[in-house]
């Protein structure tokens, strides 16, 4: 069977040997909340059953990603169609961060793979998964957006590119009040660890540039882009984030590190976006910056009914999306996805479809897009048909 491979960081504590675990569980790390492992996991997966999930419709297009994503879940969870192995460190505990050897990091060793694959004309995109969500699931849902945007890619005639998982401890557990209350505490908490890889992320990047603008030792430079996906309470880890990103930023703007920038059935106040708000400065990270919502998304009429939150970005946008940066887009998927849930719907169809576009570098308004203006004064809102 062939191999599917996604790299990932992780704050969650490893099971079993930490260089070669067996998996990683609902915890923290031992090493603290905001101590991240960097790794690899190779997947070998029946290419008939991926393609048999790429190929079937959901109602607004083809490709099921959930189900896909489900599919790859369960390989991981036997454990024997997976492998994983993190990336070493050799940390001298007597000294700073900053004294530490180049190779000391994983965070290093693994940029440095990204970096090959970037070279190779690949985008990368990272993935911050949602609430509710096991170390296994997280695994099959990166694989499926993977898989998904890559088929896309064909489509439209452009490079693949390769998905990177941030996995936080979600709960991966069904209980309706103490696991979503448990998940957006560790949600809190892992924005920091975010926050550190990203400035890891920045770090790495610098020093591929020099102050003529020429790279050092010879280094070539990909010239390829990042991309940023957050789904779910994965959009509350990118909000605690830019906290920690705000706060070693030189200067008065942060790094713009990504191109794109997608904010997808986002668990966070319908006002973060605003000037003063939590994520006021979110379009100083990316060029662009997609929020997909759903007025018929369930799991988070849930999150405002049953655990007292404000109406959601999530279910309708922007609460006053006037007030929103010029980068900001909002597409509204409602009229499309329909079903019961259709929490995770940036998997599926004509949405991930959309994405990929955006990954591609078509404009909001190409004649090729899935959505058609929706307000036709506002330049940022957007529906699905």
């Amino acid at each position: 069977m062939p191999q599917r491979v996604i790299y990932y960081a992780t704050n969650r504590a490893h099971k079993g040997d930490r260089w070669r675990p067996d998996g990683y569980g609902t915890k923290f790390s031992a090493d603290g909340m905001e101590n991240l492992r960097f790794g690899r996991v190779t997947v070998q997966a029946s290419a008939s059953k991926i393609r048999s999930h790429l190929e079937d419709s959901v109602g607004y297009g083809t490709g099921d990603g959930e189900t896909l994503a489900t599919y790859f879940g369960k390989l991981c969870a036997s454990g024997r169609y997976r492998r994983i192995r993190a990336f070493r460190e050799n940390i001298n505990t007597k000294k700073t961060e900053k004294d530490q050897k180049p190779n000391a990091y994983g965070s290093r060793a693994m940029f440095a793979q990204i970096q090959k694959h970037m070279l190779a004309s690949r985008d990368v995109l990272i993935y911050i998964h949602g609430y509710n969500v096991s170390w296994n699931d997280a695994v099959g849902s990166a694989l499926a957006l993977q898989e998904q945007l890559n088929h896309r890619a064909r489509a439209h005639a452009v490079q693949p590119l390769r998905v990177v998982l941030f996995s936080w401890p979600s709960d991966g557990s069904a209980m309706p009040f103490a696991a979503y209350k448990s998940d957006r505490s560790d949600a809190r908490g892992s924005g920091m660890s975010v926050g550190r890889g990203l400035l890891k992320l920045r770090d790495f990047l610098m020093e591929l540039r020099s102050i003529s603008g020429e790279t050092p030792g010879g280094v070539e430079l990909c010239e390829r882009e990042l991309h940023l996906l957050c789904h779910s309470m994965g959009n509350y880890v990118l909000q605690n984030a830019l906290e920690r990103l705000a706060d070693f930023s030189a200067g008065s703007r942060m790094p713009r590190l990504f191109e794109q920038v997608f904010l997808c059935a986002s668990d966070i106040d319908d006002d973060v976006l605003e000037p003063n708000g939590a994520m006021g400065r979110l379009h100083e990270l990316g060029r662009s910056i997609s929020v997909y919502f759903n007025r018929g998304d369930n799991a988070l009429l849930g999150s405002d009914i049953t655990k007292g939150n404000p109406d959601r970005l999530g279910s309708g946008g922007a609460a006053r999306p006037s007030l929103v940066h010029s980068k900001i887009h909002q597409v509204d998927c409602s009229d499309v996805v329909g079903g019961f849930m259709e929490h995770s719907y940036y998997l599926n169809g004509d949405v991930n479809d959309d994405i990929q576009m955006s990954i591609a570098g078509l404009a909001q308004n190409d004649i090729q897009r899935l959505h058609r203006k929706r307000d036709p004064i506002a330049n940022n809102t957007w529906l699905m048909k």
